[in-house]
């Protein structure tokens, strides 16, 4: 895939930036709305606690997301959002690994693995389980897996919003060369050469490709593009 620098978008300013210098961005961003320090605007306003996460790709990590959660929410309003956001494709199963627990869904996690405290629910707060500086690791479909790695970057009062996620910035569809030419960029995956030189096309290449267009995937600014069904995020209205 190509190898230029990864860059991002900020939410609240729309500067584009590279994905190093982001971070350090969002600590500064004027545009991005903070709360006042003045005990009297305090009392005005309505705060909430938020995790200040960094999502990537483990071996794509071109593909990025930072992100305000409640400190309230679930690991299971946190799995829901990777879903709709970067990966559900049919309803695979997926887990969370912090400091060596694996976080399942609610029938998953009623298992012997249970008892011995290896596993437990997604229904468990974040408050609960995450600190500044964690590291932690999801799974999407045990098959064909899409691993990330998710960083808590700090924990901080933000204003309140319906939603309990709020994305703060995120990757802009990164340049990949096709497989083909070699020039122009991706705009389809073939579904059938996954694991191949020869997959990652360009309009122009995919219509002479020899699998057809049946097995086309459009390209989407996911770790997940062109793996088992994905073509996209699905409705995001909820976020």
């Amino acid at each position: 895939m190509g190898n230029r620098i990864s860059r991002g978008t900020c939410a609240f300013c729309q500067r584009e930036l590279s994905k190093s210098a982001m971070t350090r961005h969002l600590e500064t961003c004027q545009q991005r709305p903070r709360p006042q320090s003045d005990d009297k605007s305090q009392q005005k306003q309505r705060l909430r606690r938020a995790f200040h996460l960094r999502v990537e790709g483990r071996r794509l990590p071109m593909y990025w997301m930072h992100l305000a959660i409640d400190t309230h929410a679930t690991l299971a309003t946190l799995d829901q959002f990777l879903r709709d956001m970067w990966l559900e494709c049919c309803g695979h199963l997926s887990a969370f690994e912090i400091d060596g627990v694996s976080y399942r869904g609610e029938e998953e996690s009623q298992t012997i693995l249970s008892w011995l405290k290896l596993t437990r629910s997604m229904r468990t707060p974040l408050s609960e389980i995450l600190h500044p500086g964690q590291i932690c690791a999801y799974e999407y479909d045990f098959g064909s897996t899409t691993e990330l790695v998710i960083k808590v970057i700090a924990e901080e009062n933000v204003e309140a919003r319906k939603s309990p996620i709020q994305i703060l910035a995120r990757n802009t569809l990164p340049f990949i060369p096709c497989d083909v030419c070699g020039e122009a960029p991706v705009a389809v995956i073939c579904w059938h050469c996954l694991g191949q030189d020869k997959n990652w096309l360009c309009h122009s290449c995919a219509e002479t490709h020899p699998c057809g267009k049946q097995g086309l995937r459009p390209q989407a600014n996911s770790p997940r593009a062109g793996v088992c069904g994905y073509v996209g995020p699905r409705s995001t209205s909820r976020w």
